[in-house]
């Protein structure tokens, strides 16, 4: 009986071992389909961020504005009514999913807010809706002010 048992512990450890093979080879795989999911990714991203920096400086915005990009302050109305940019569009972020249809779709944005932060969910609130051509301006209309540019 003991030459059974042994016949029948040989075939378990060649399964044990093309079990081994083939998890390798599932985990090789699967290791090599995400880094081509990443890939292709990353390649997307680079053709579609590459129209502006998602932040600019307050100097580059400026810039920009000058150059005749669109500026959207996404502040709330009693913050524009206090200063703001001139020649800015005010639409308050919790409104800017429901105002897409009025900002230009061919122009440069640059999305304003009070220190940068609600601008940053600005802008990405627009790139997912599919304007490529925006960025949001980092320190907001607190470094504006402090570098002396032009407000109402």
């Amino acid at each position: 009986m003991s030459k059974r048992r042994q016949k029948k512990t040989q075939p378990t450890n060649n399964n044990v071992r093309l079990l081994w093979a083939v998890g390798i080879i599932a985990i090789i795989l699967v290791a090599a389909a995400i880094l081509l999911l990443n890939q292709d990714e990353e390649t997307e991203e680079a053709t579609t961020d590459t129209a502006l920096p998602a932040e600019v400086s307050v100097a580059d915005a400026a810039k920009m504005r000058e150059s005749g990009a669109f500026v959207l302050d996404v502040r709330e109305q009693d913050e524009w009514d206090t200063v703001h940019i001139p020649g800015a569009h005010l639409i308050p972020l919790g409104q800017l999913p429901d105002r897409l249809n009025e900002l230009p779709q061919d122009q440069e944005i640059v999305v304003v807010c009070r220190s940068g932060n609600r601008s940053a969910t600005g802008r990405d609130i627009l790139k997912d809706a599919g304007f490529s051509q925006v960025t949001s301006m980092a320190g907001g209309m607190n470094e504006w002010q402090a570098a002396s540019l032009p407000v109402e």
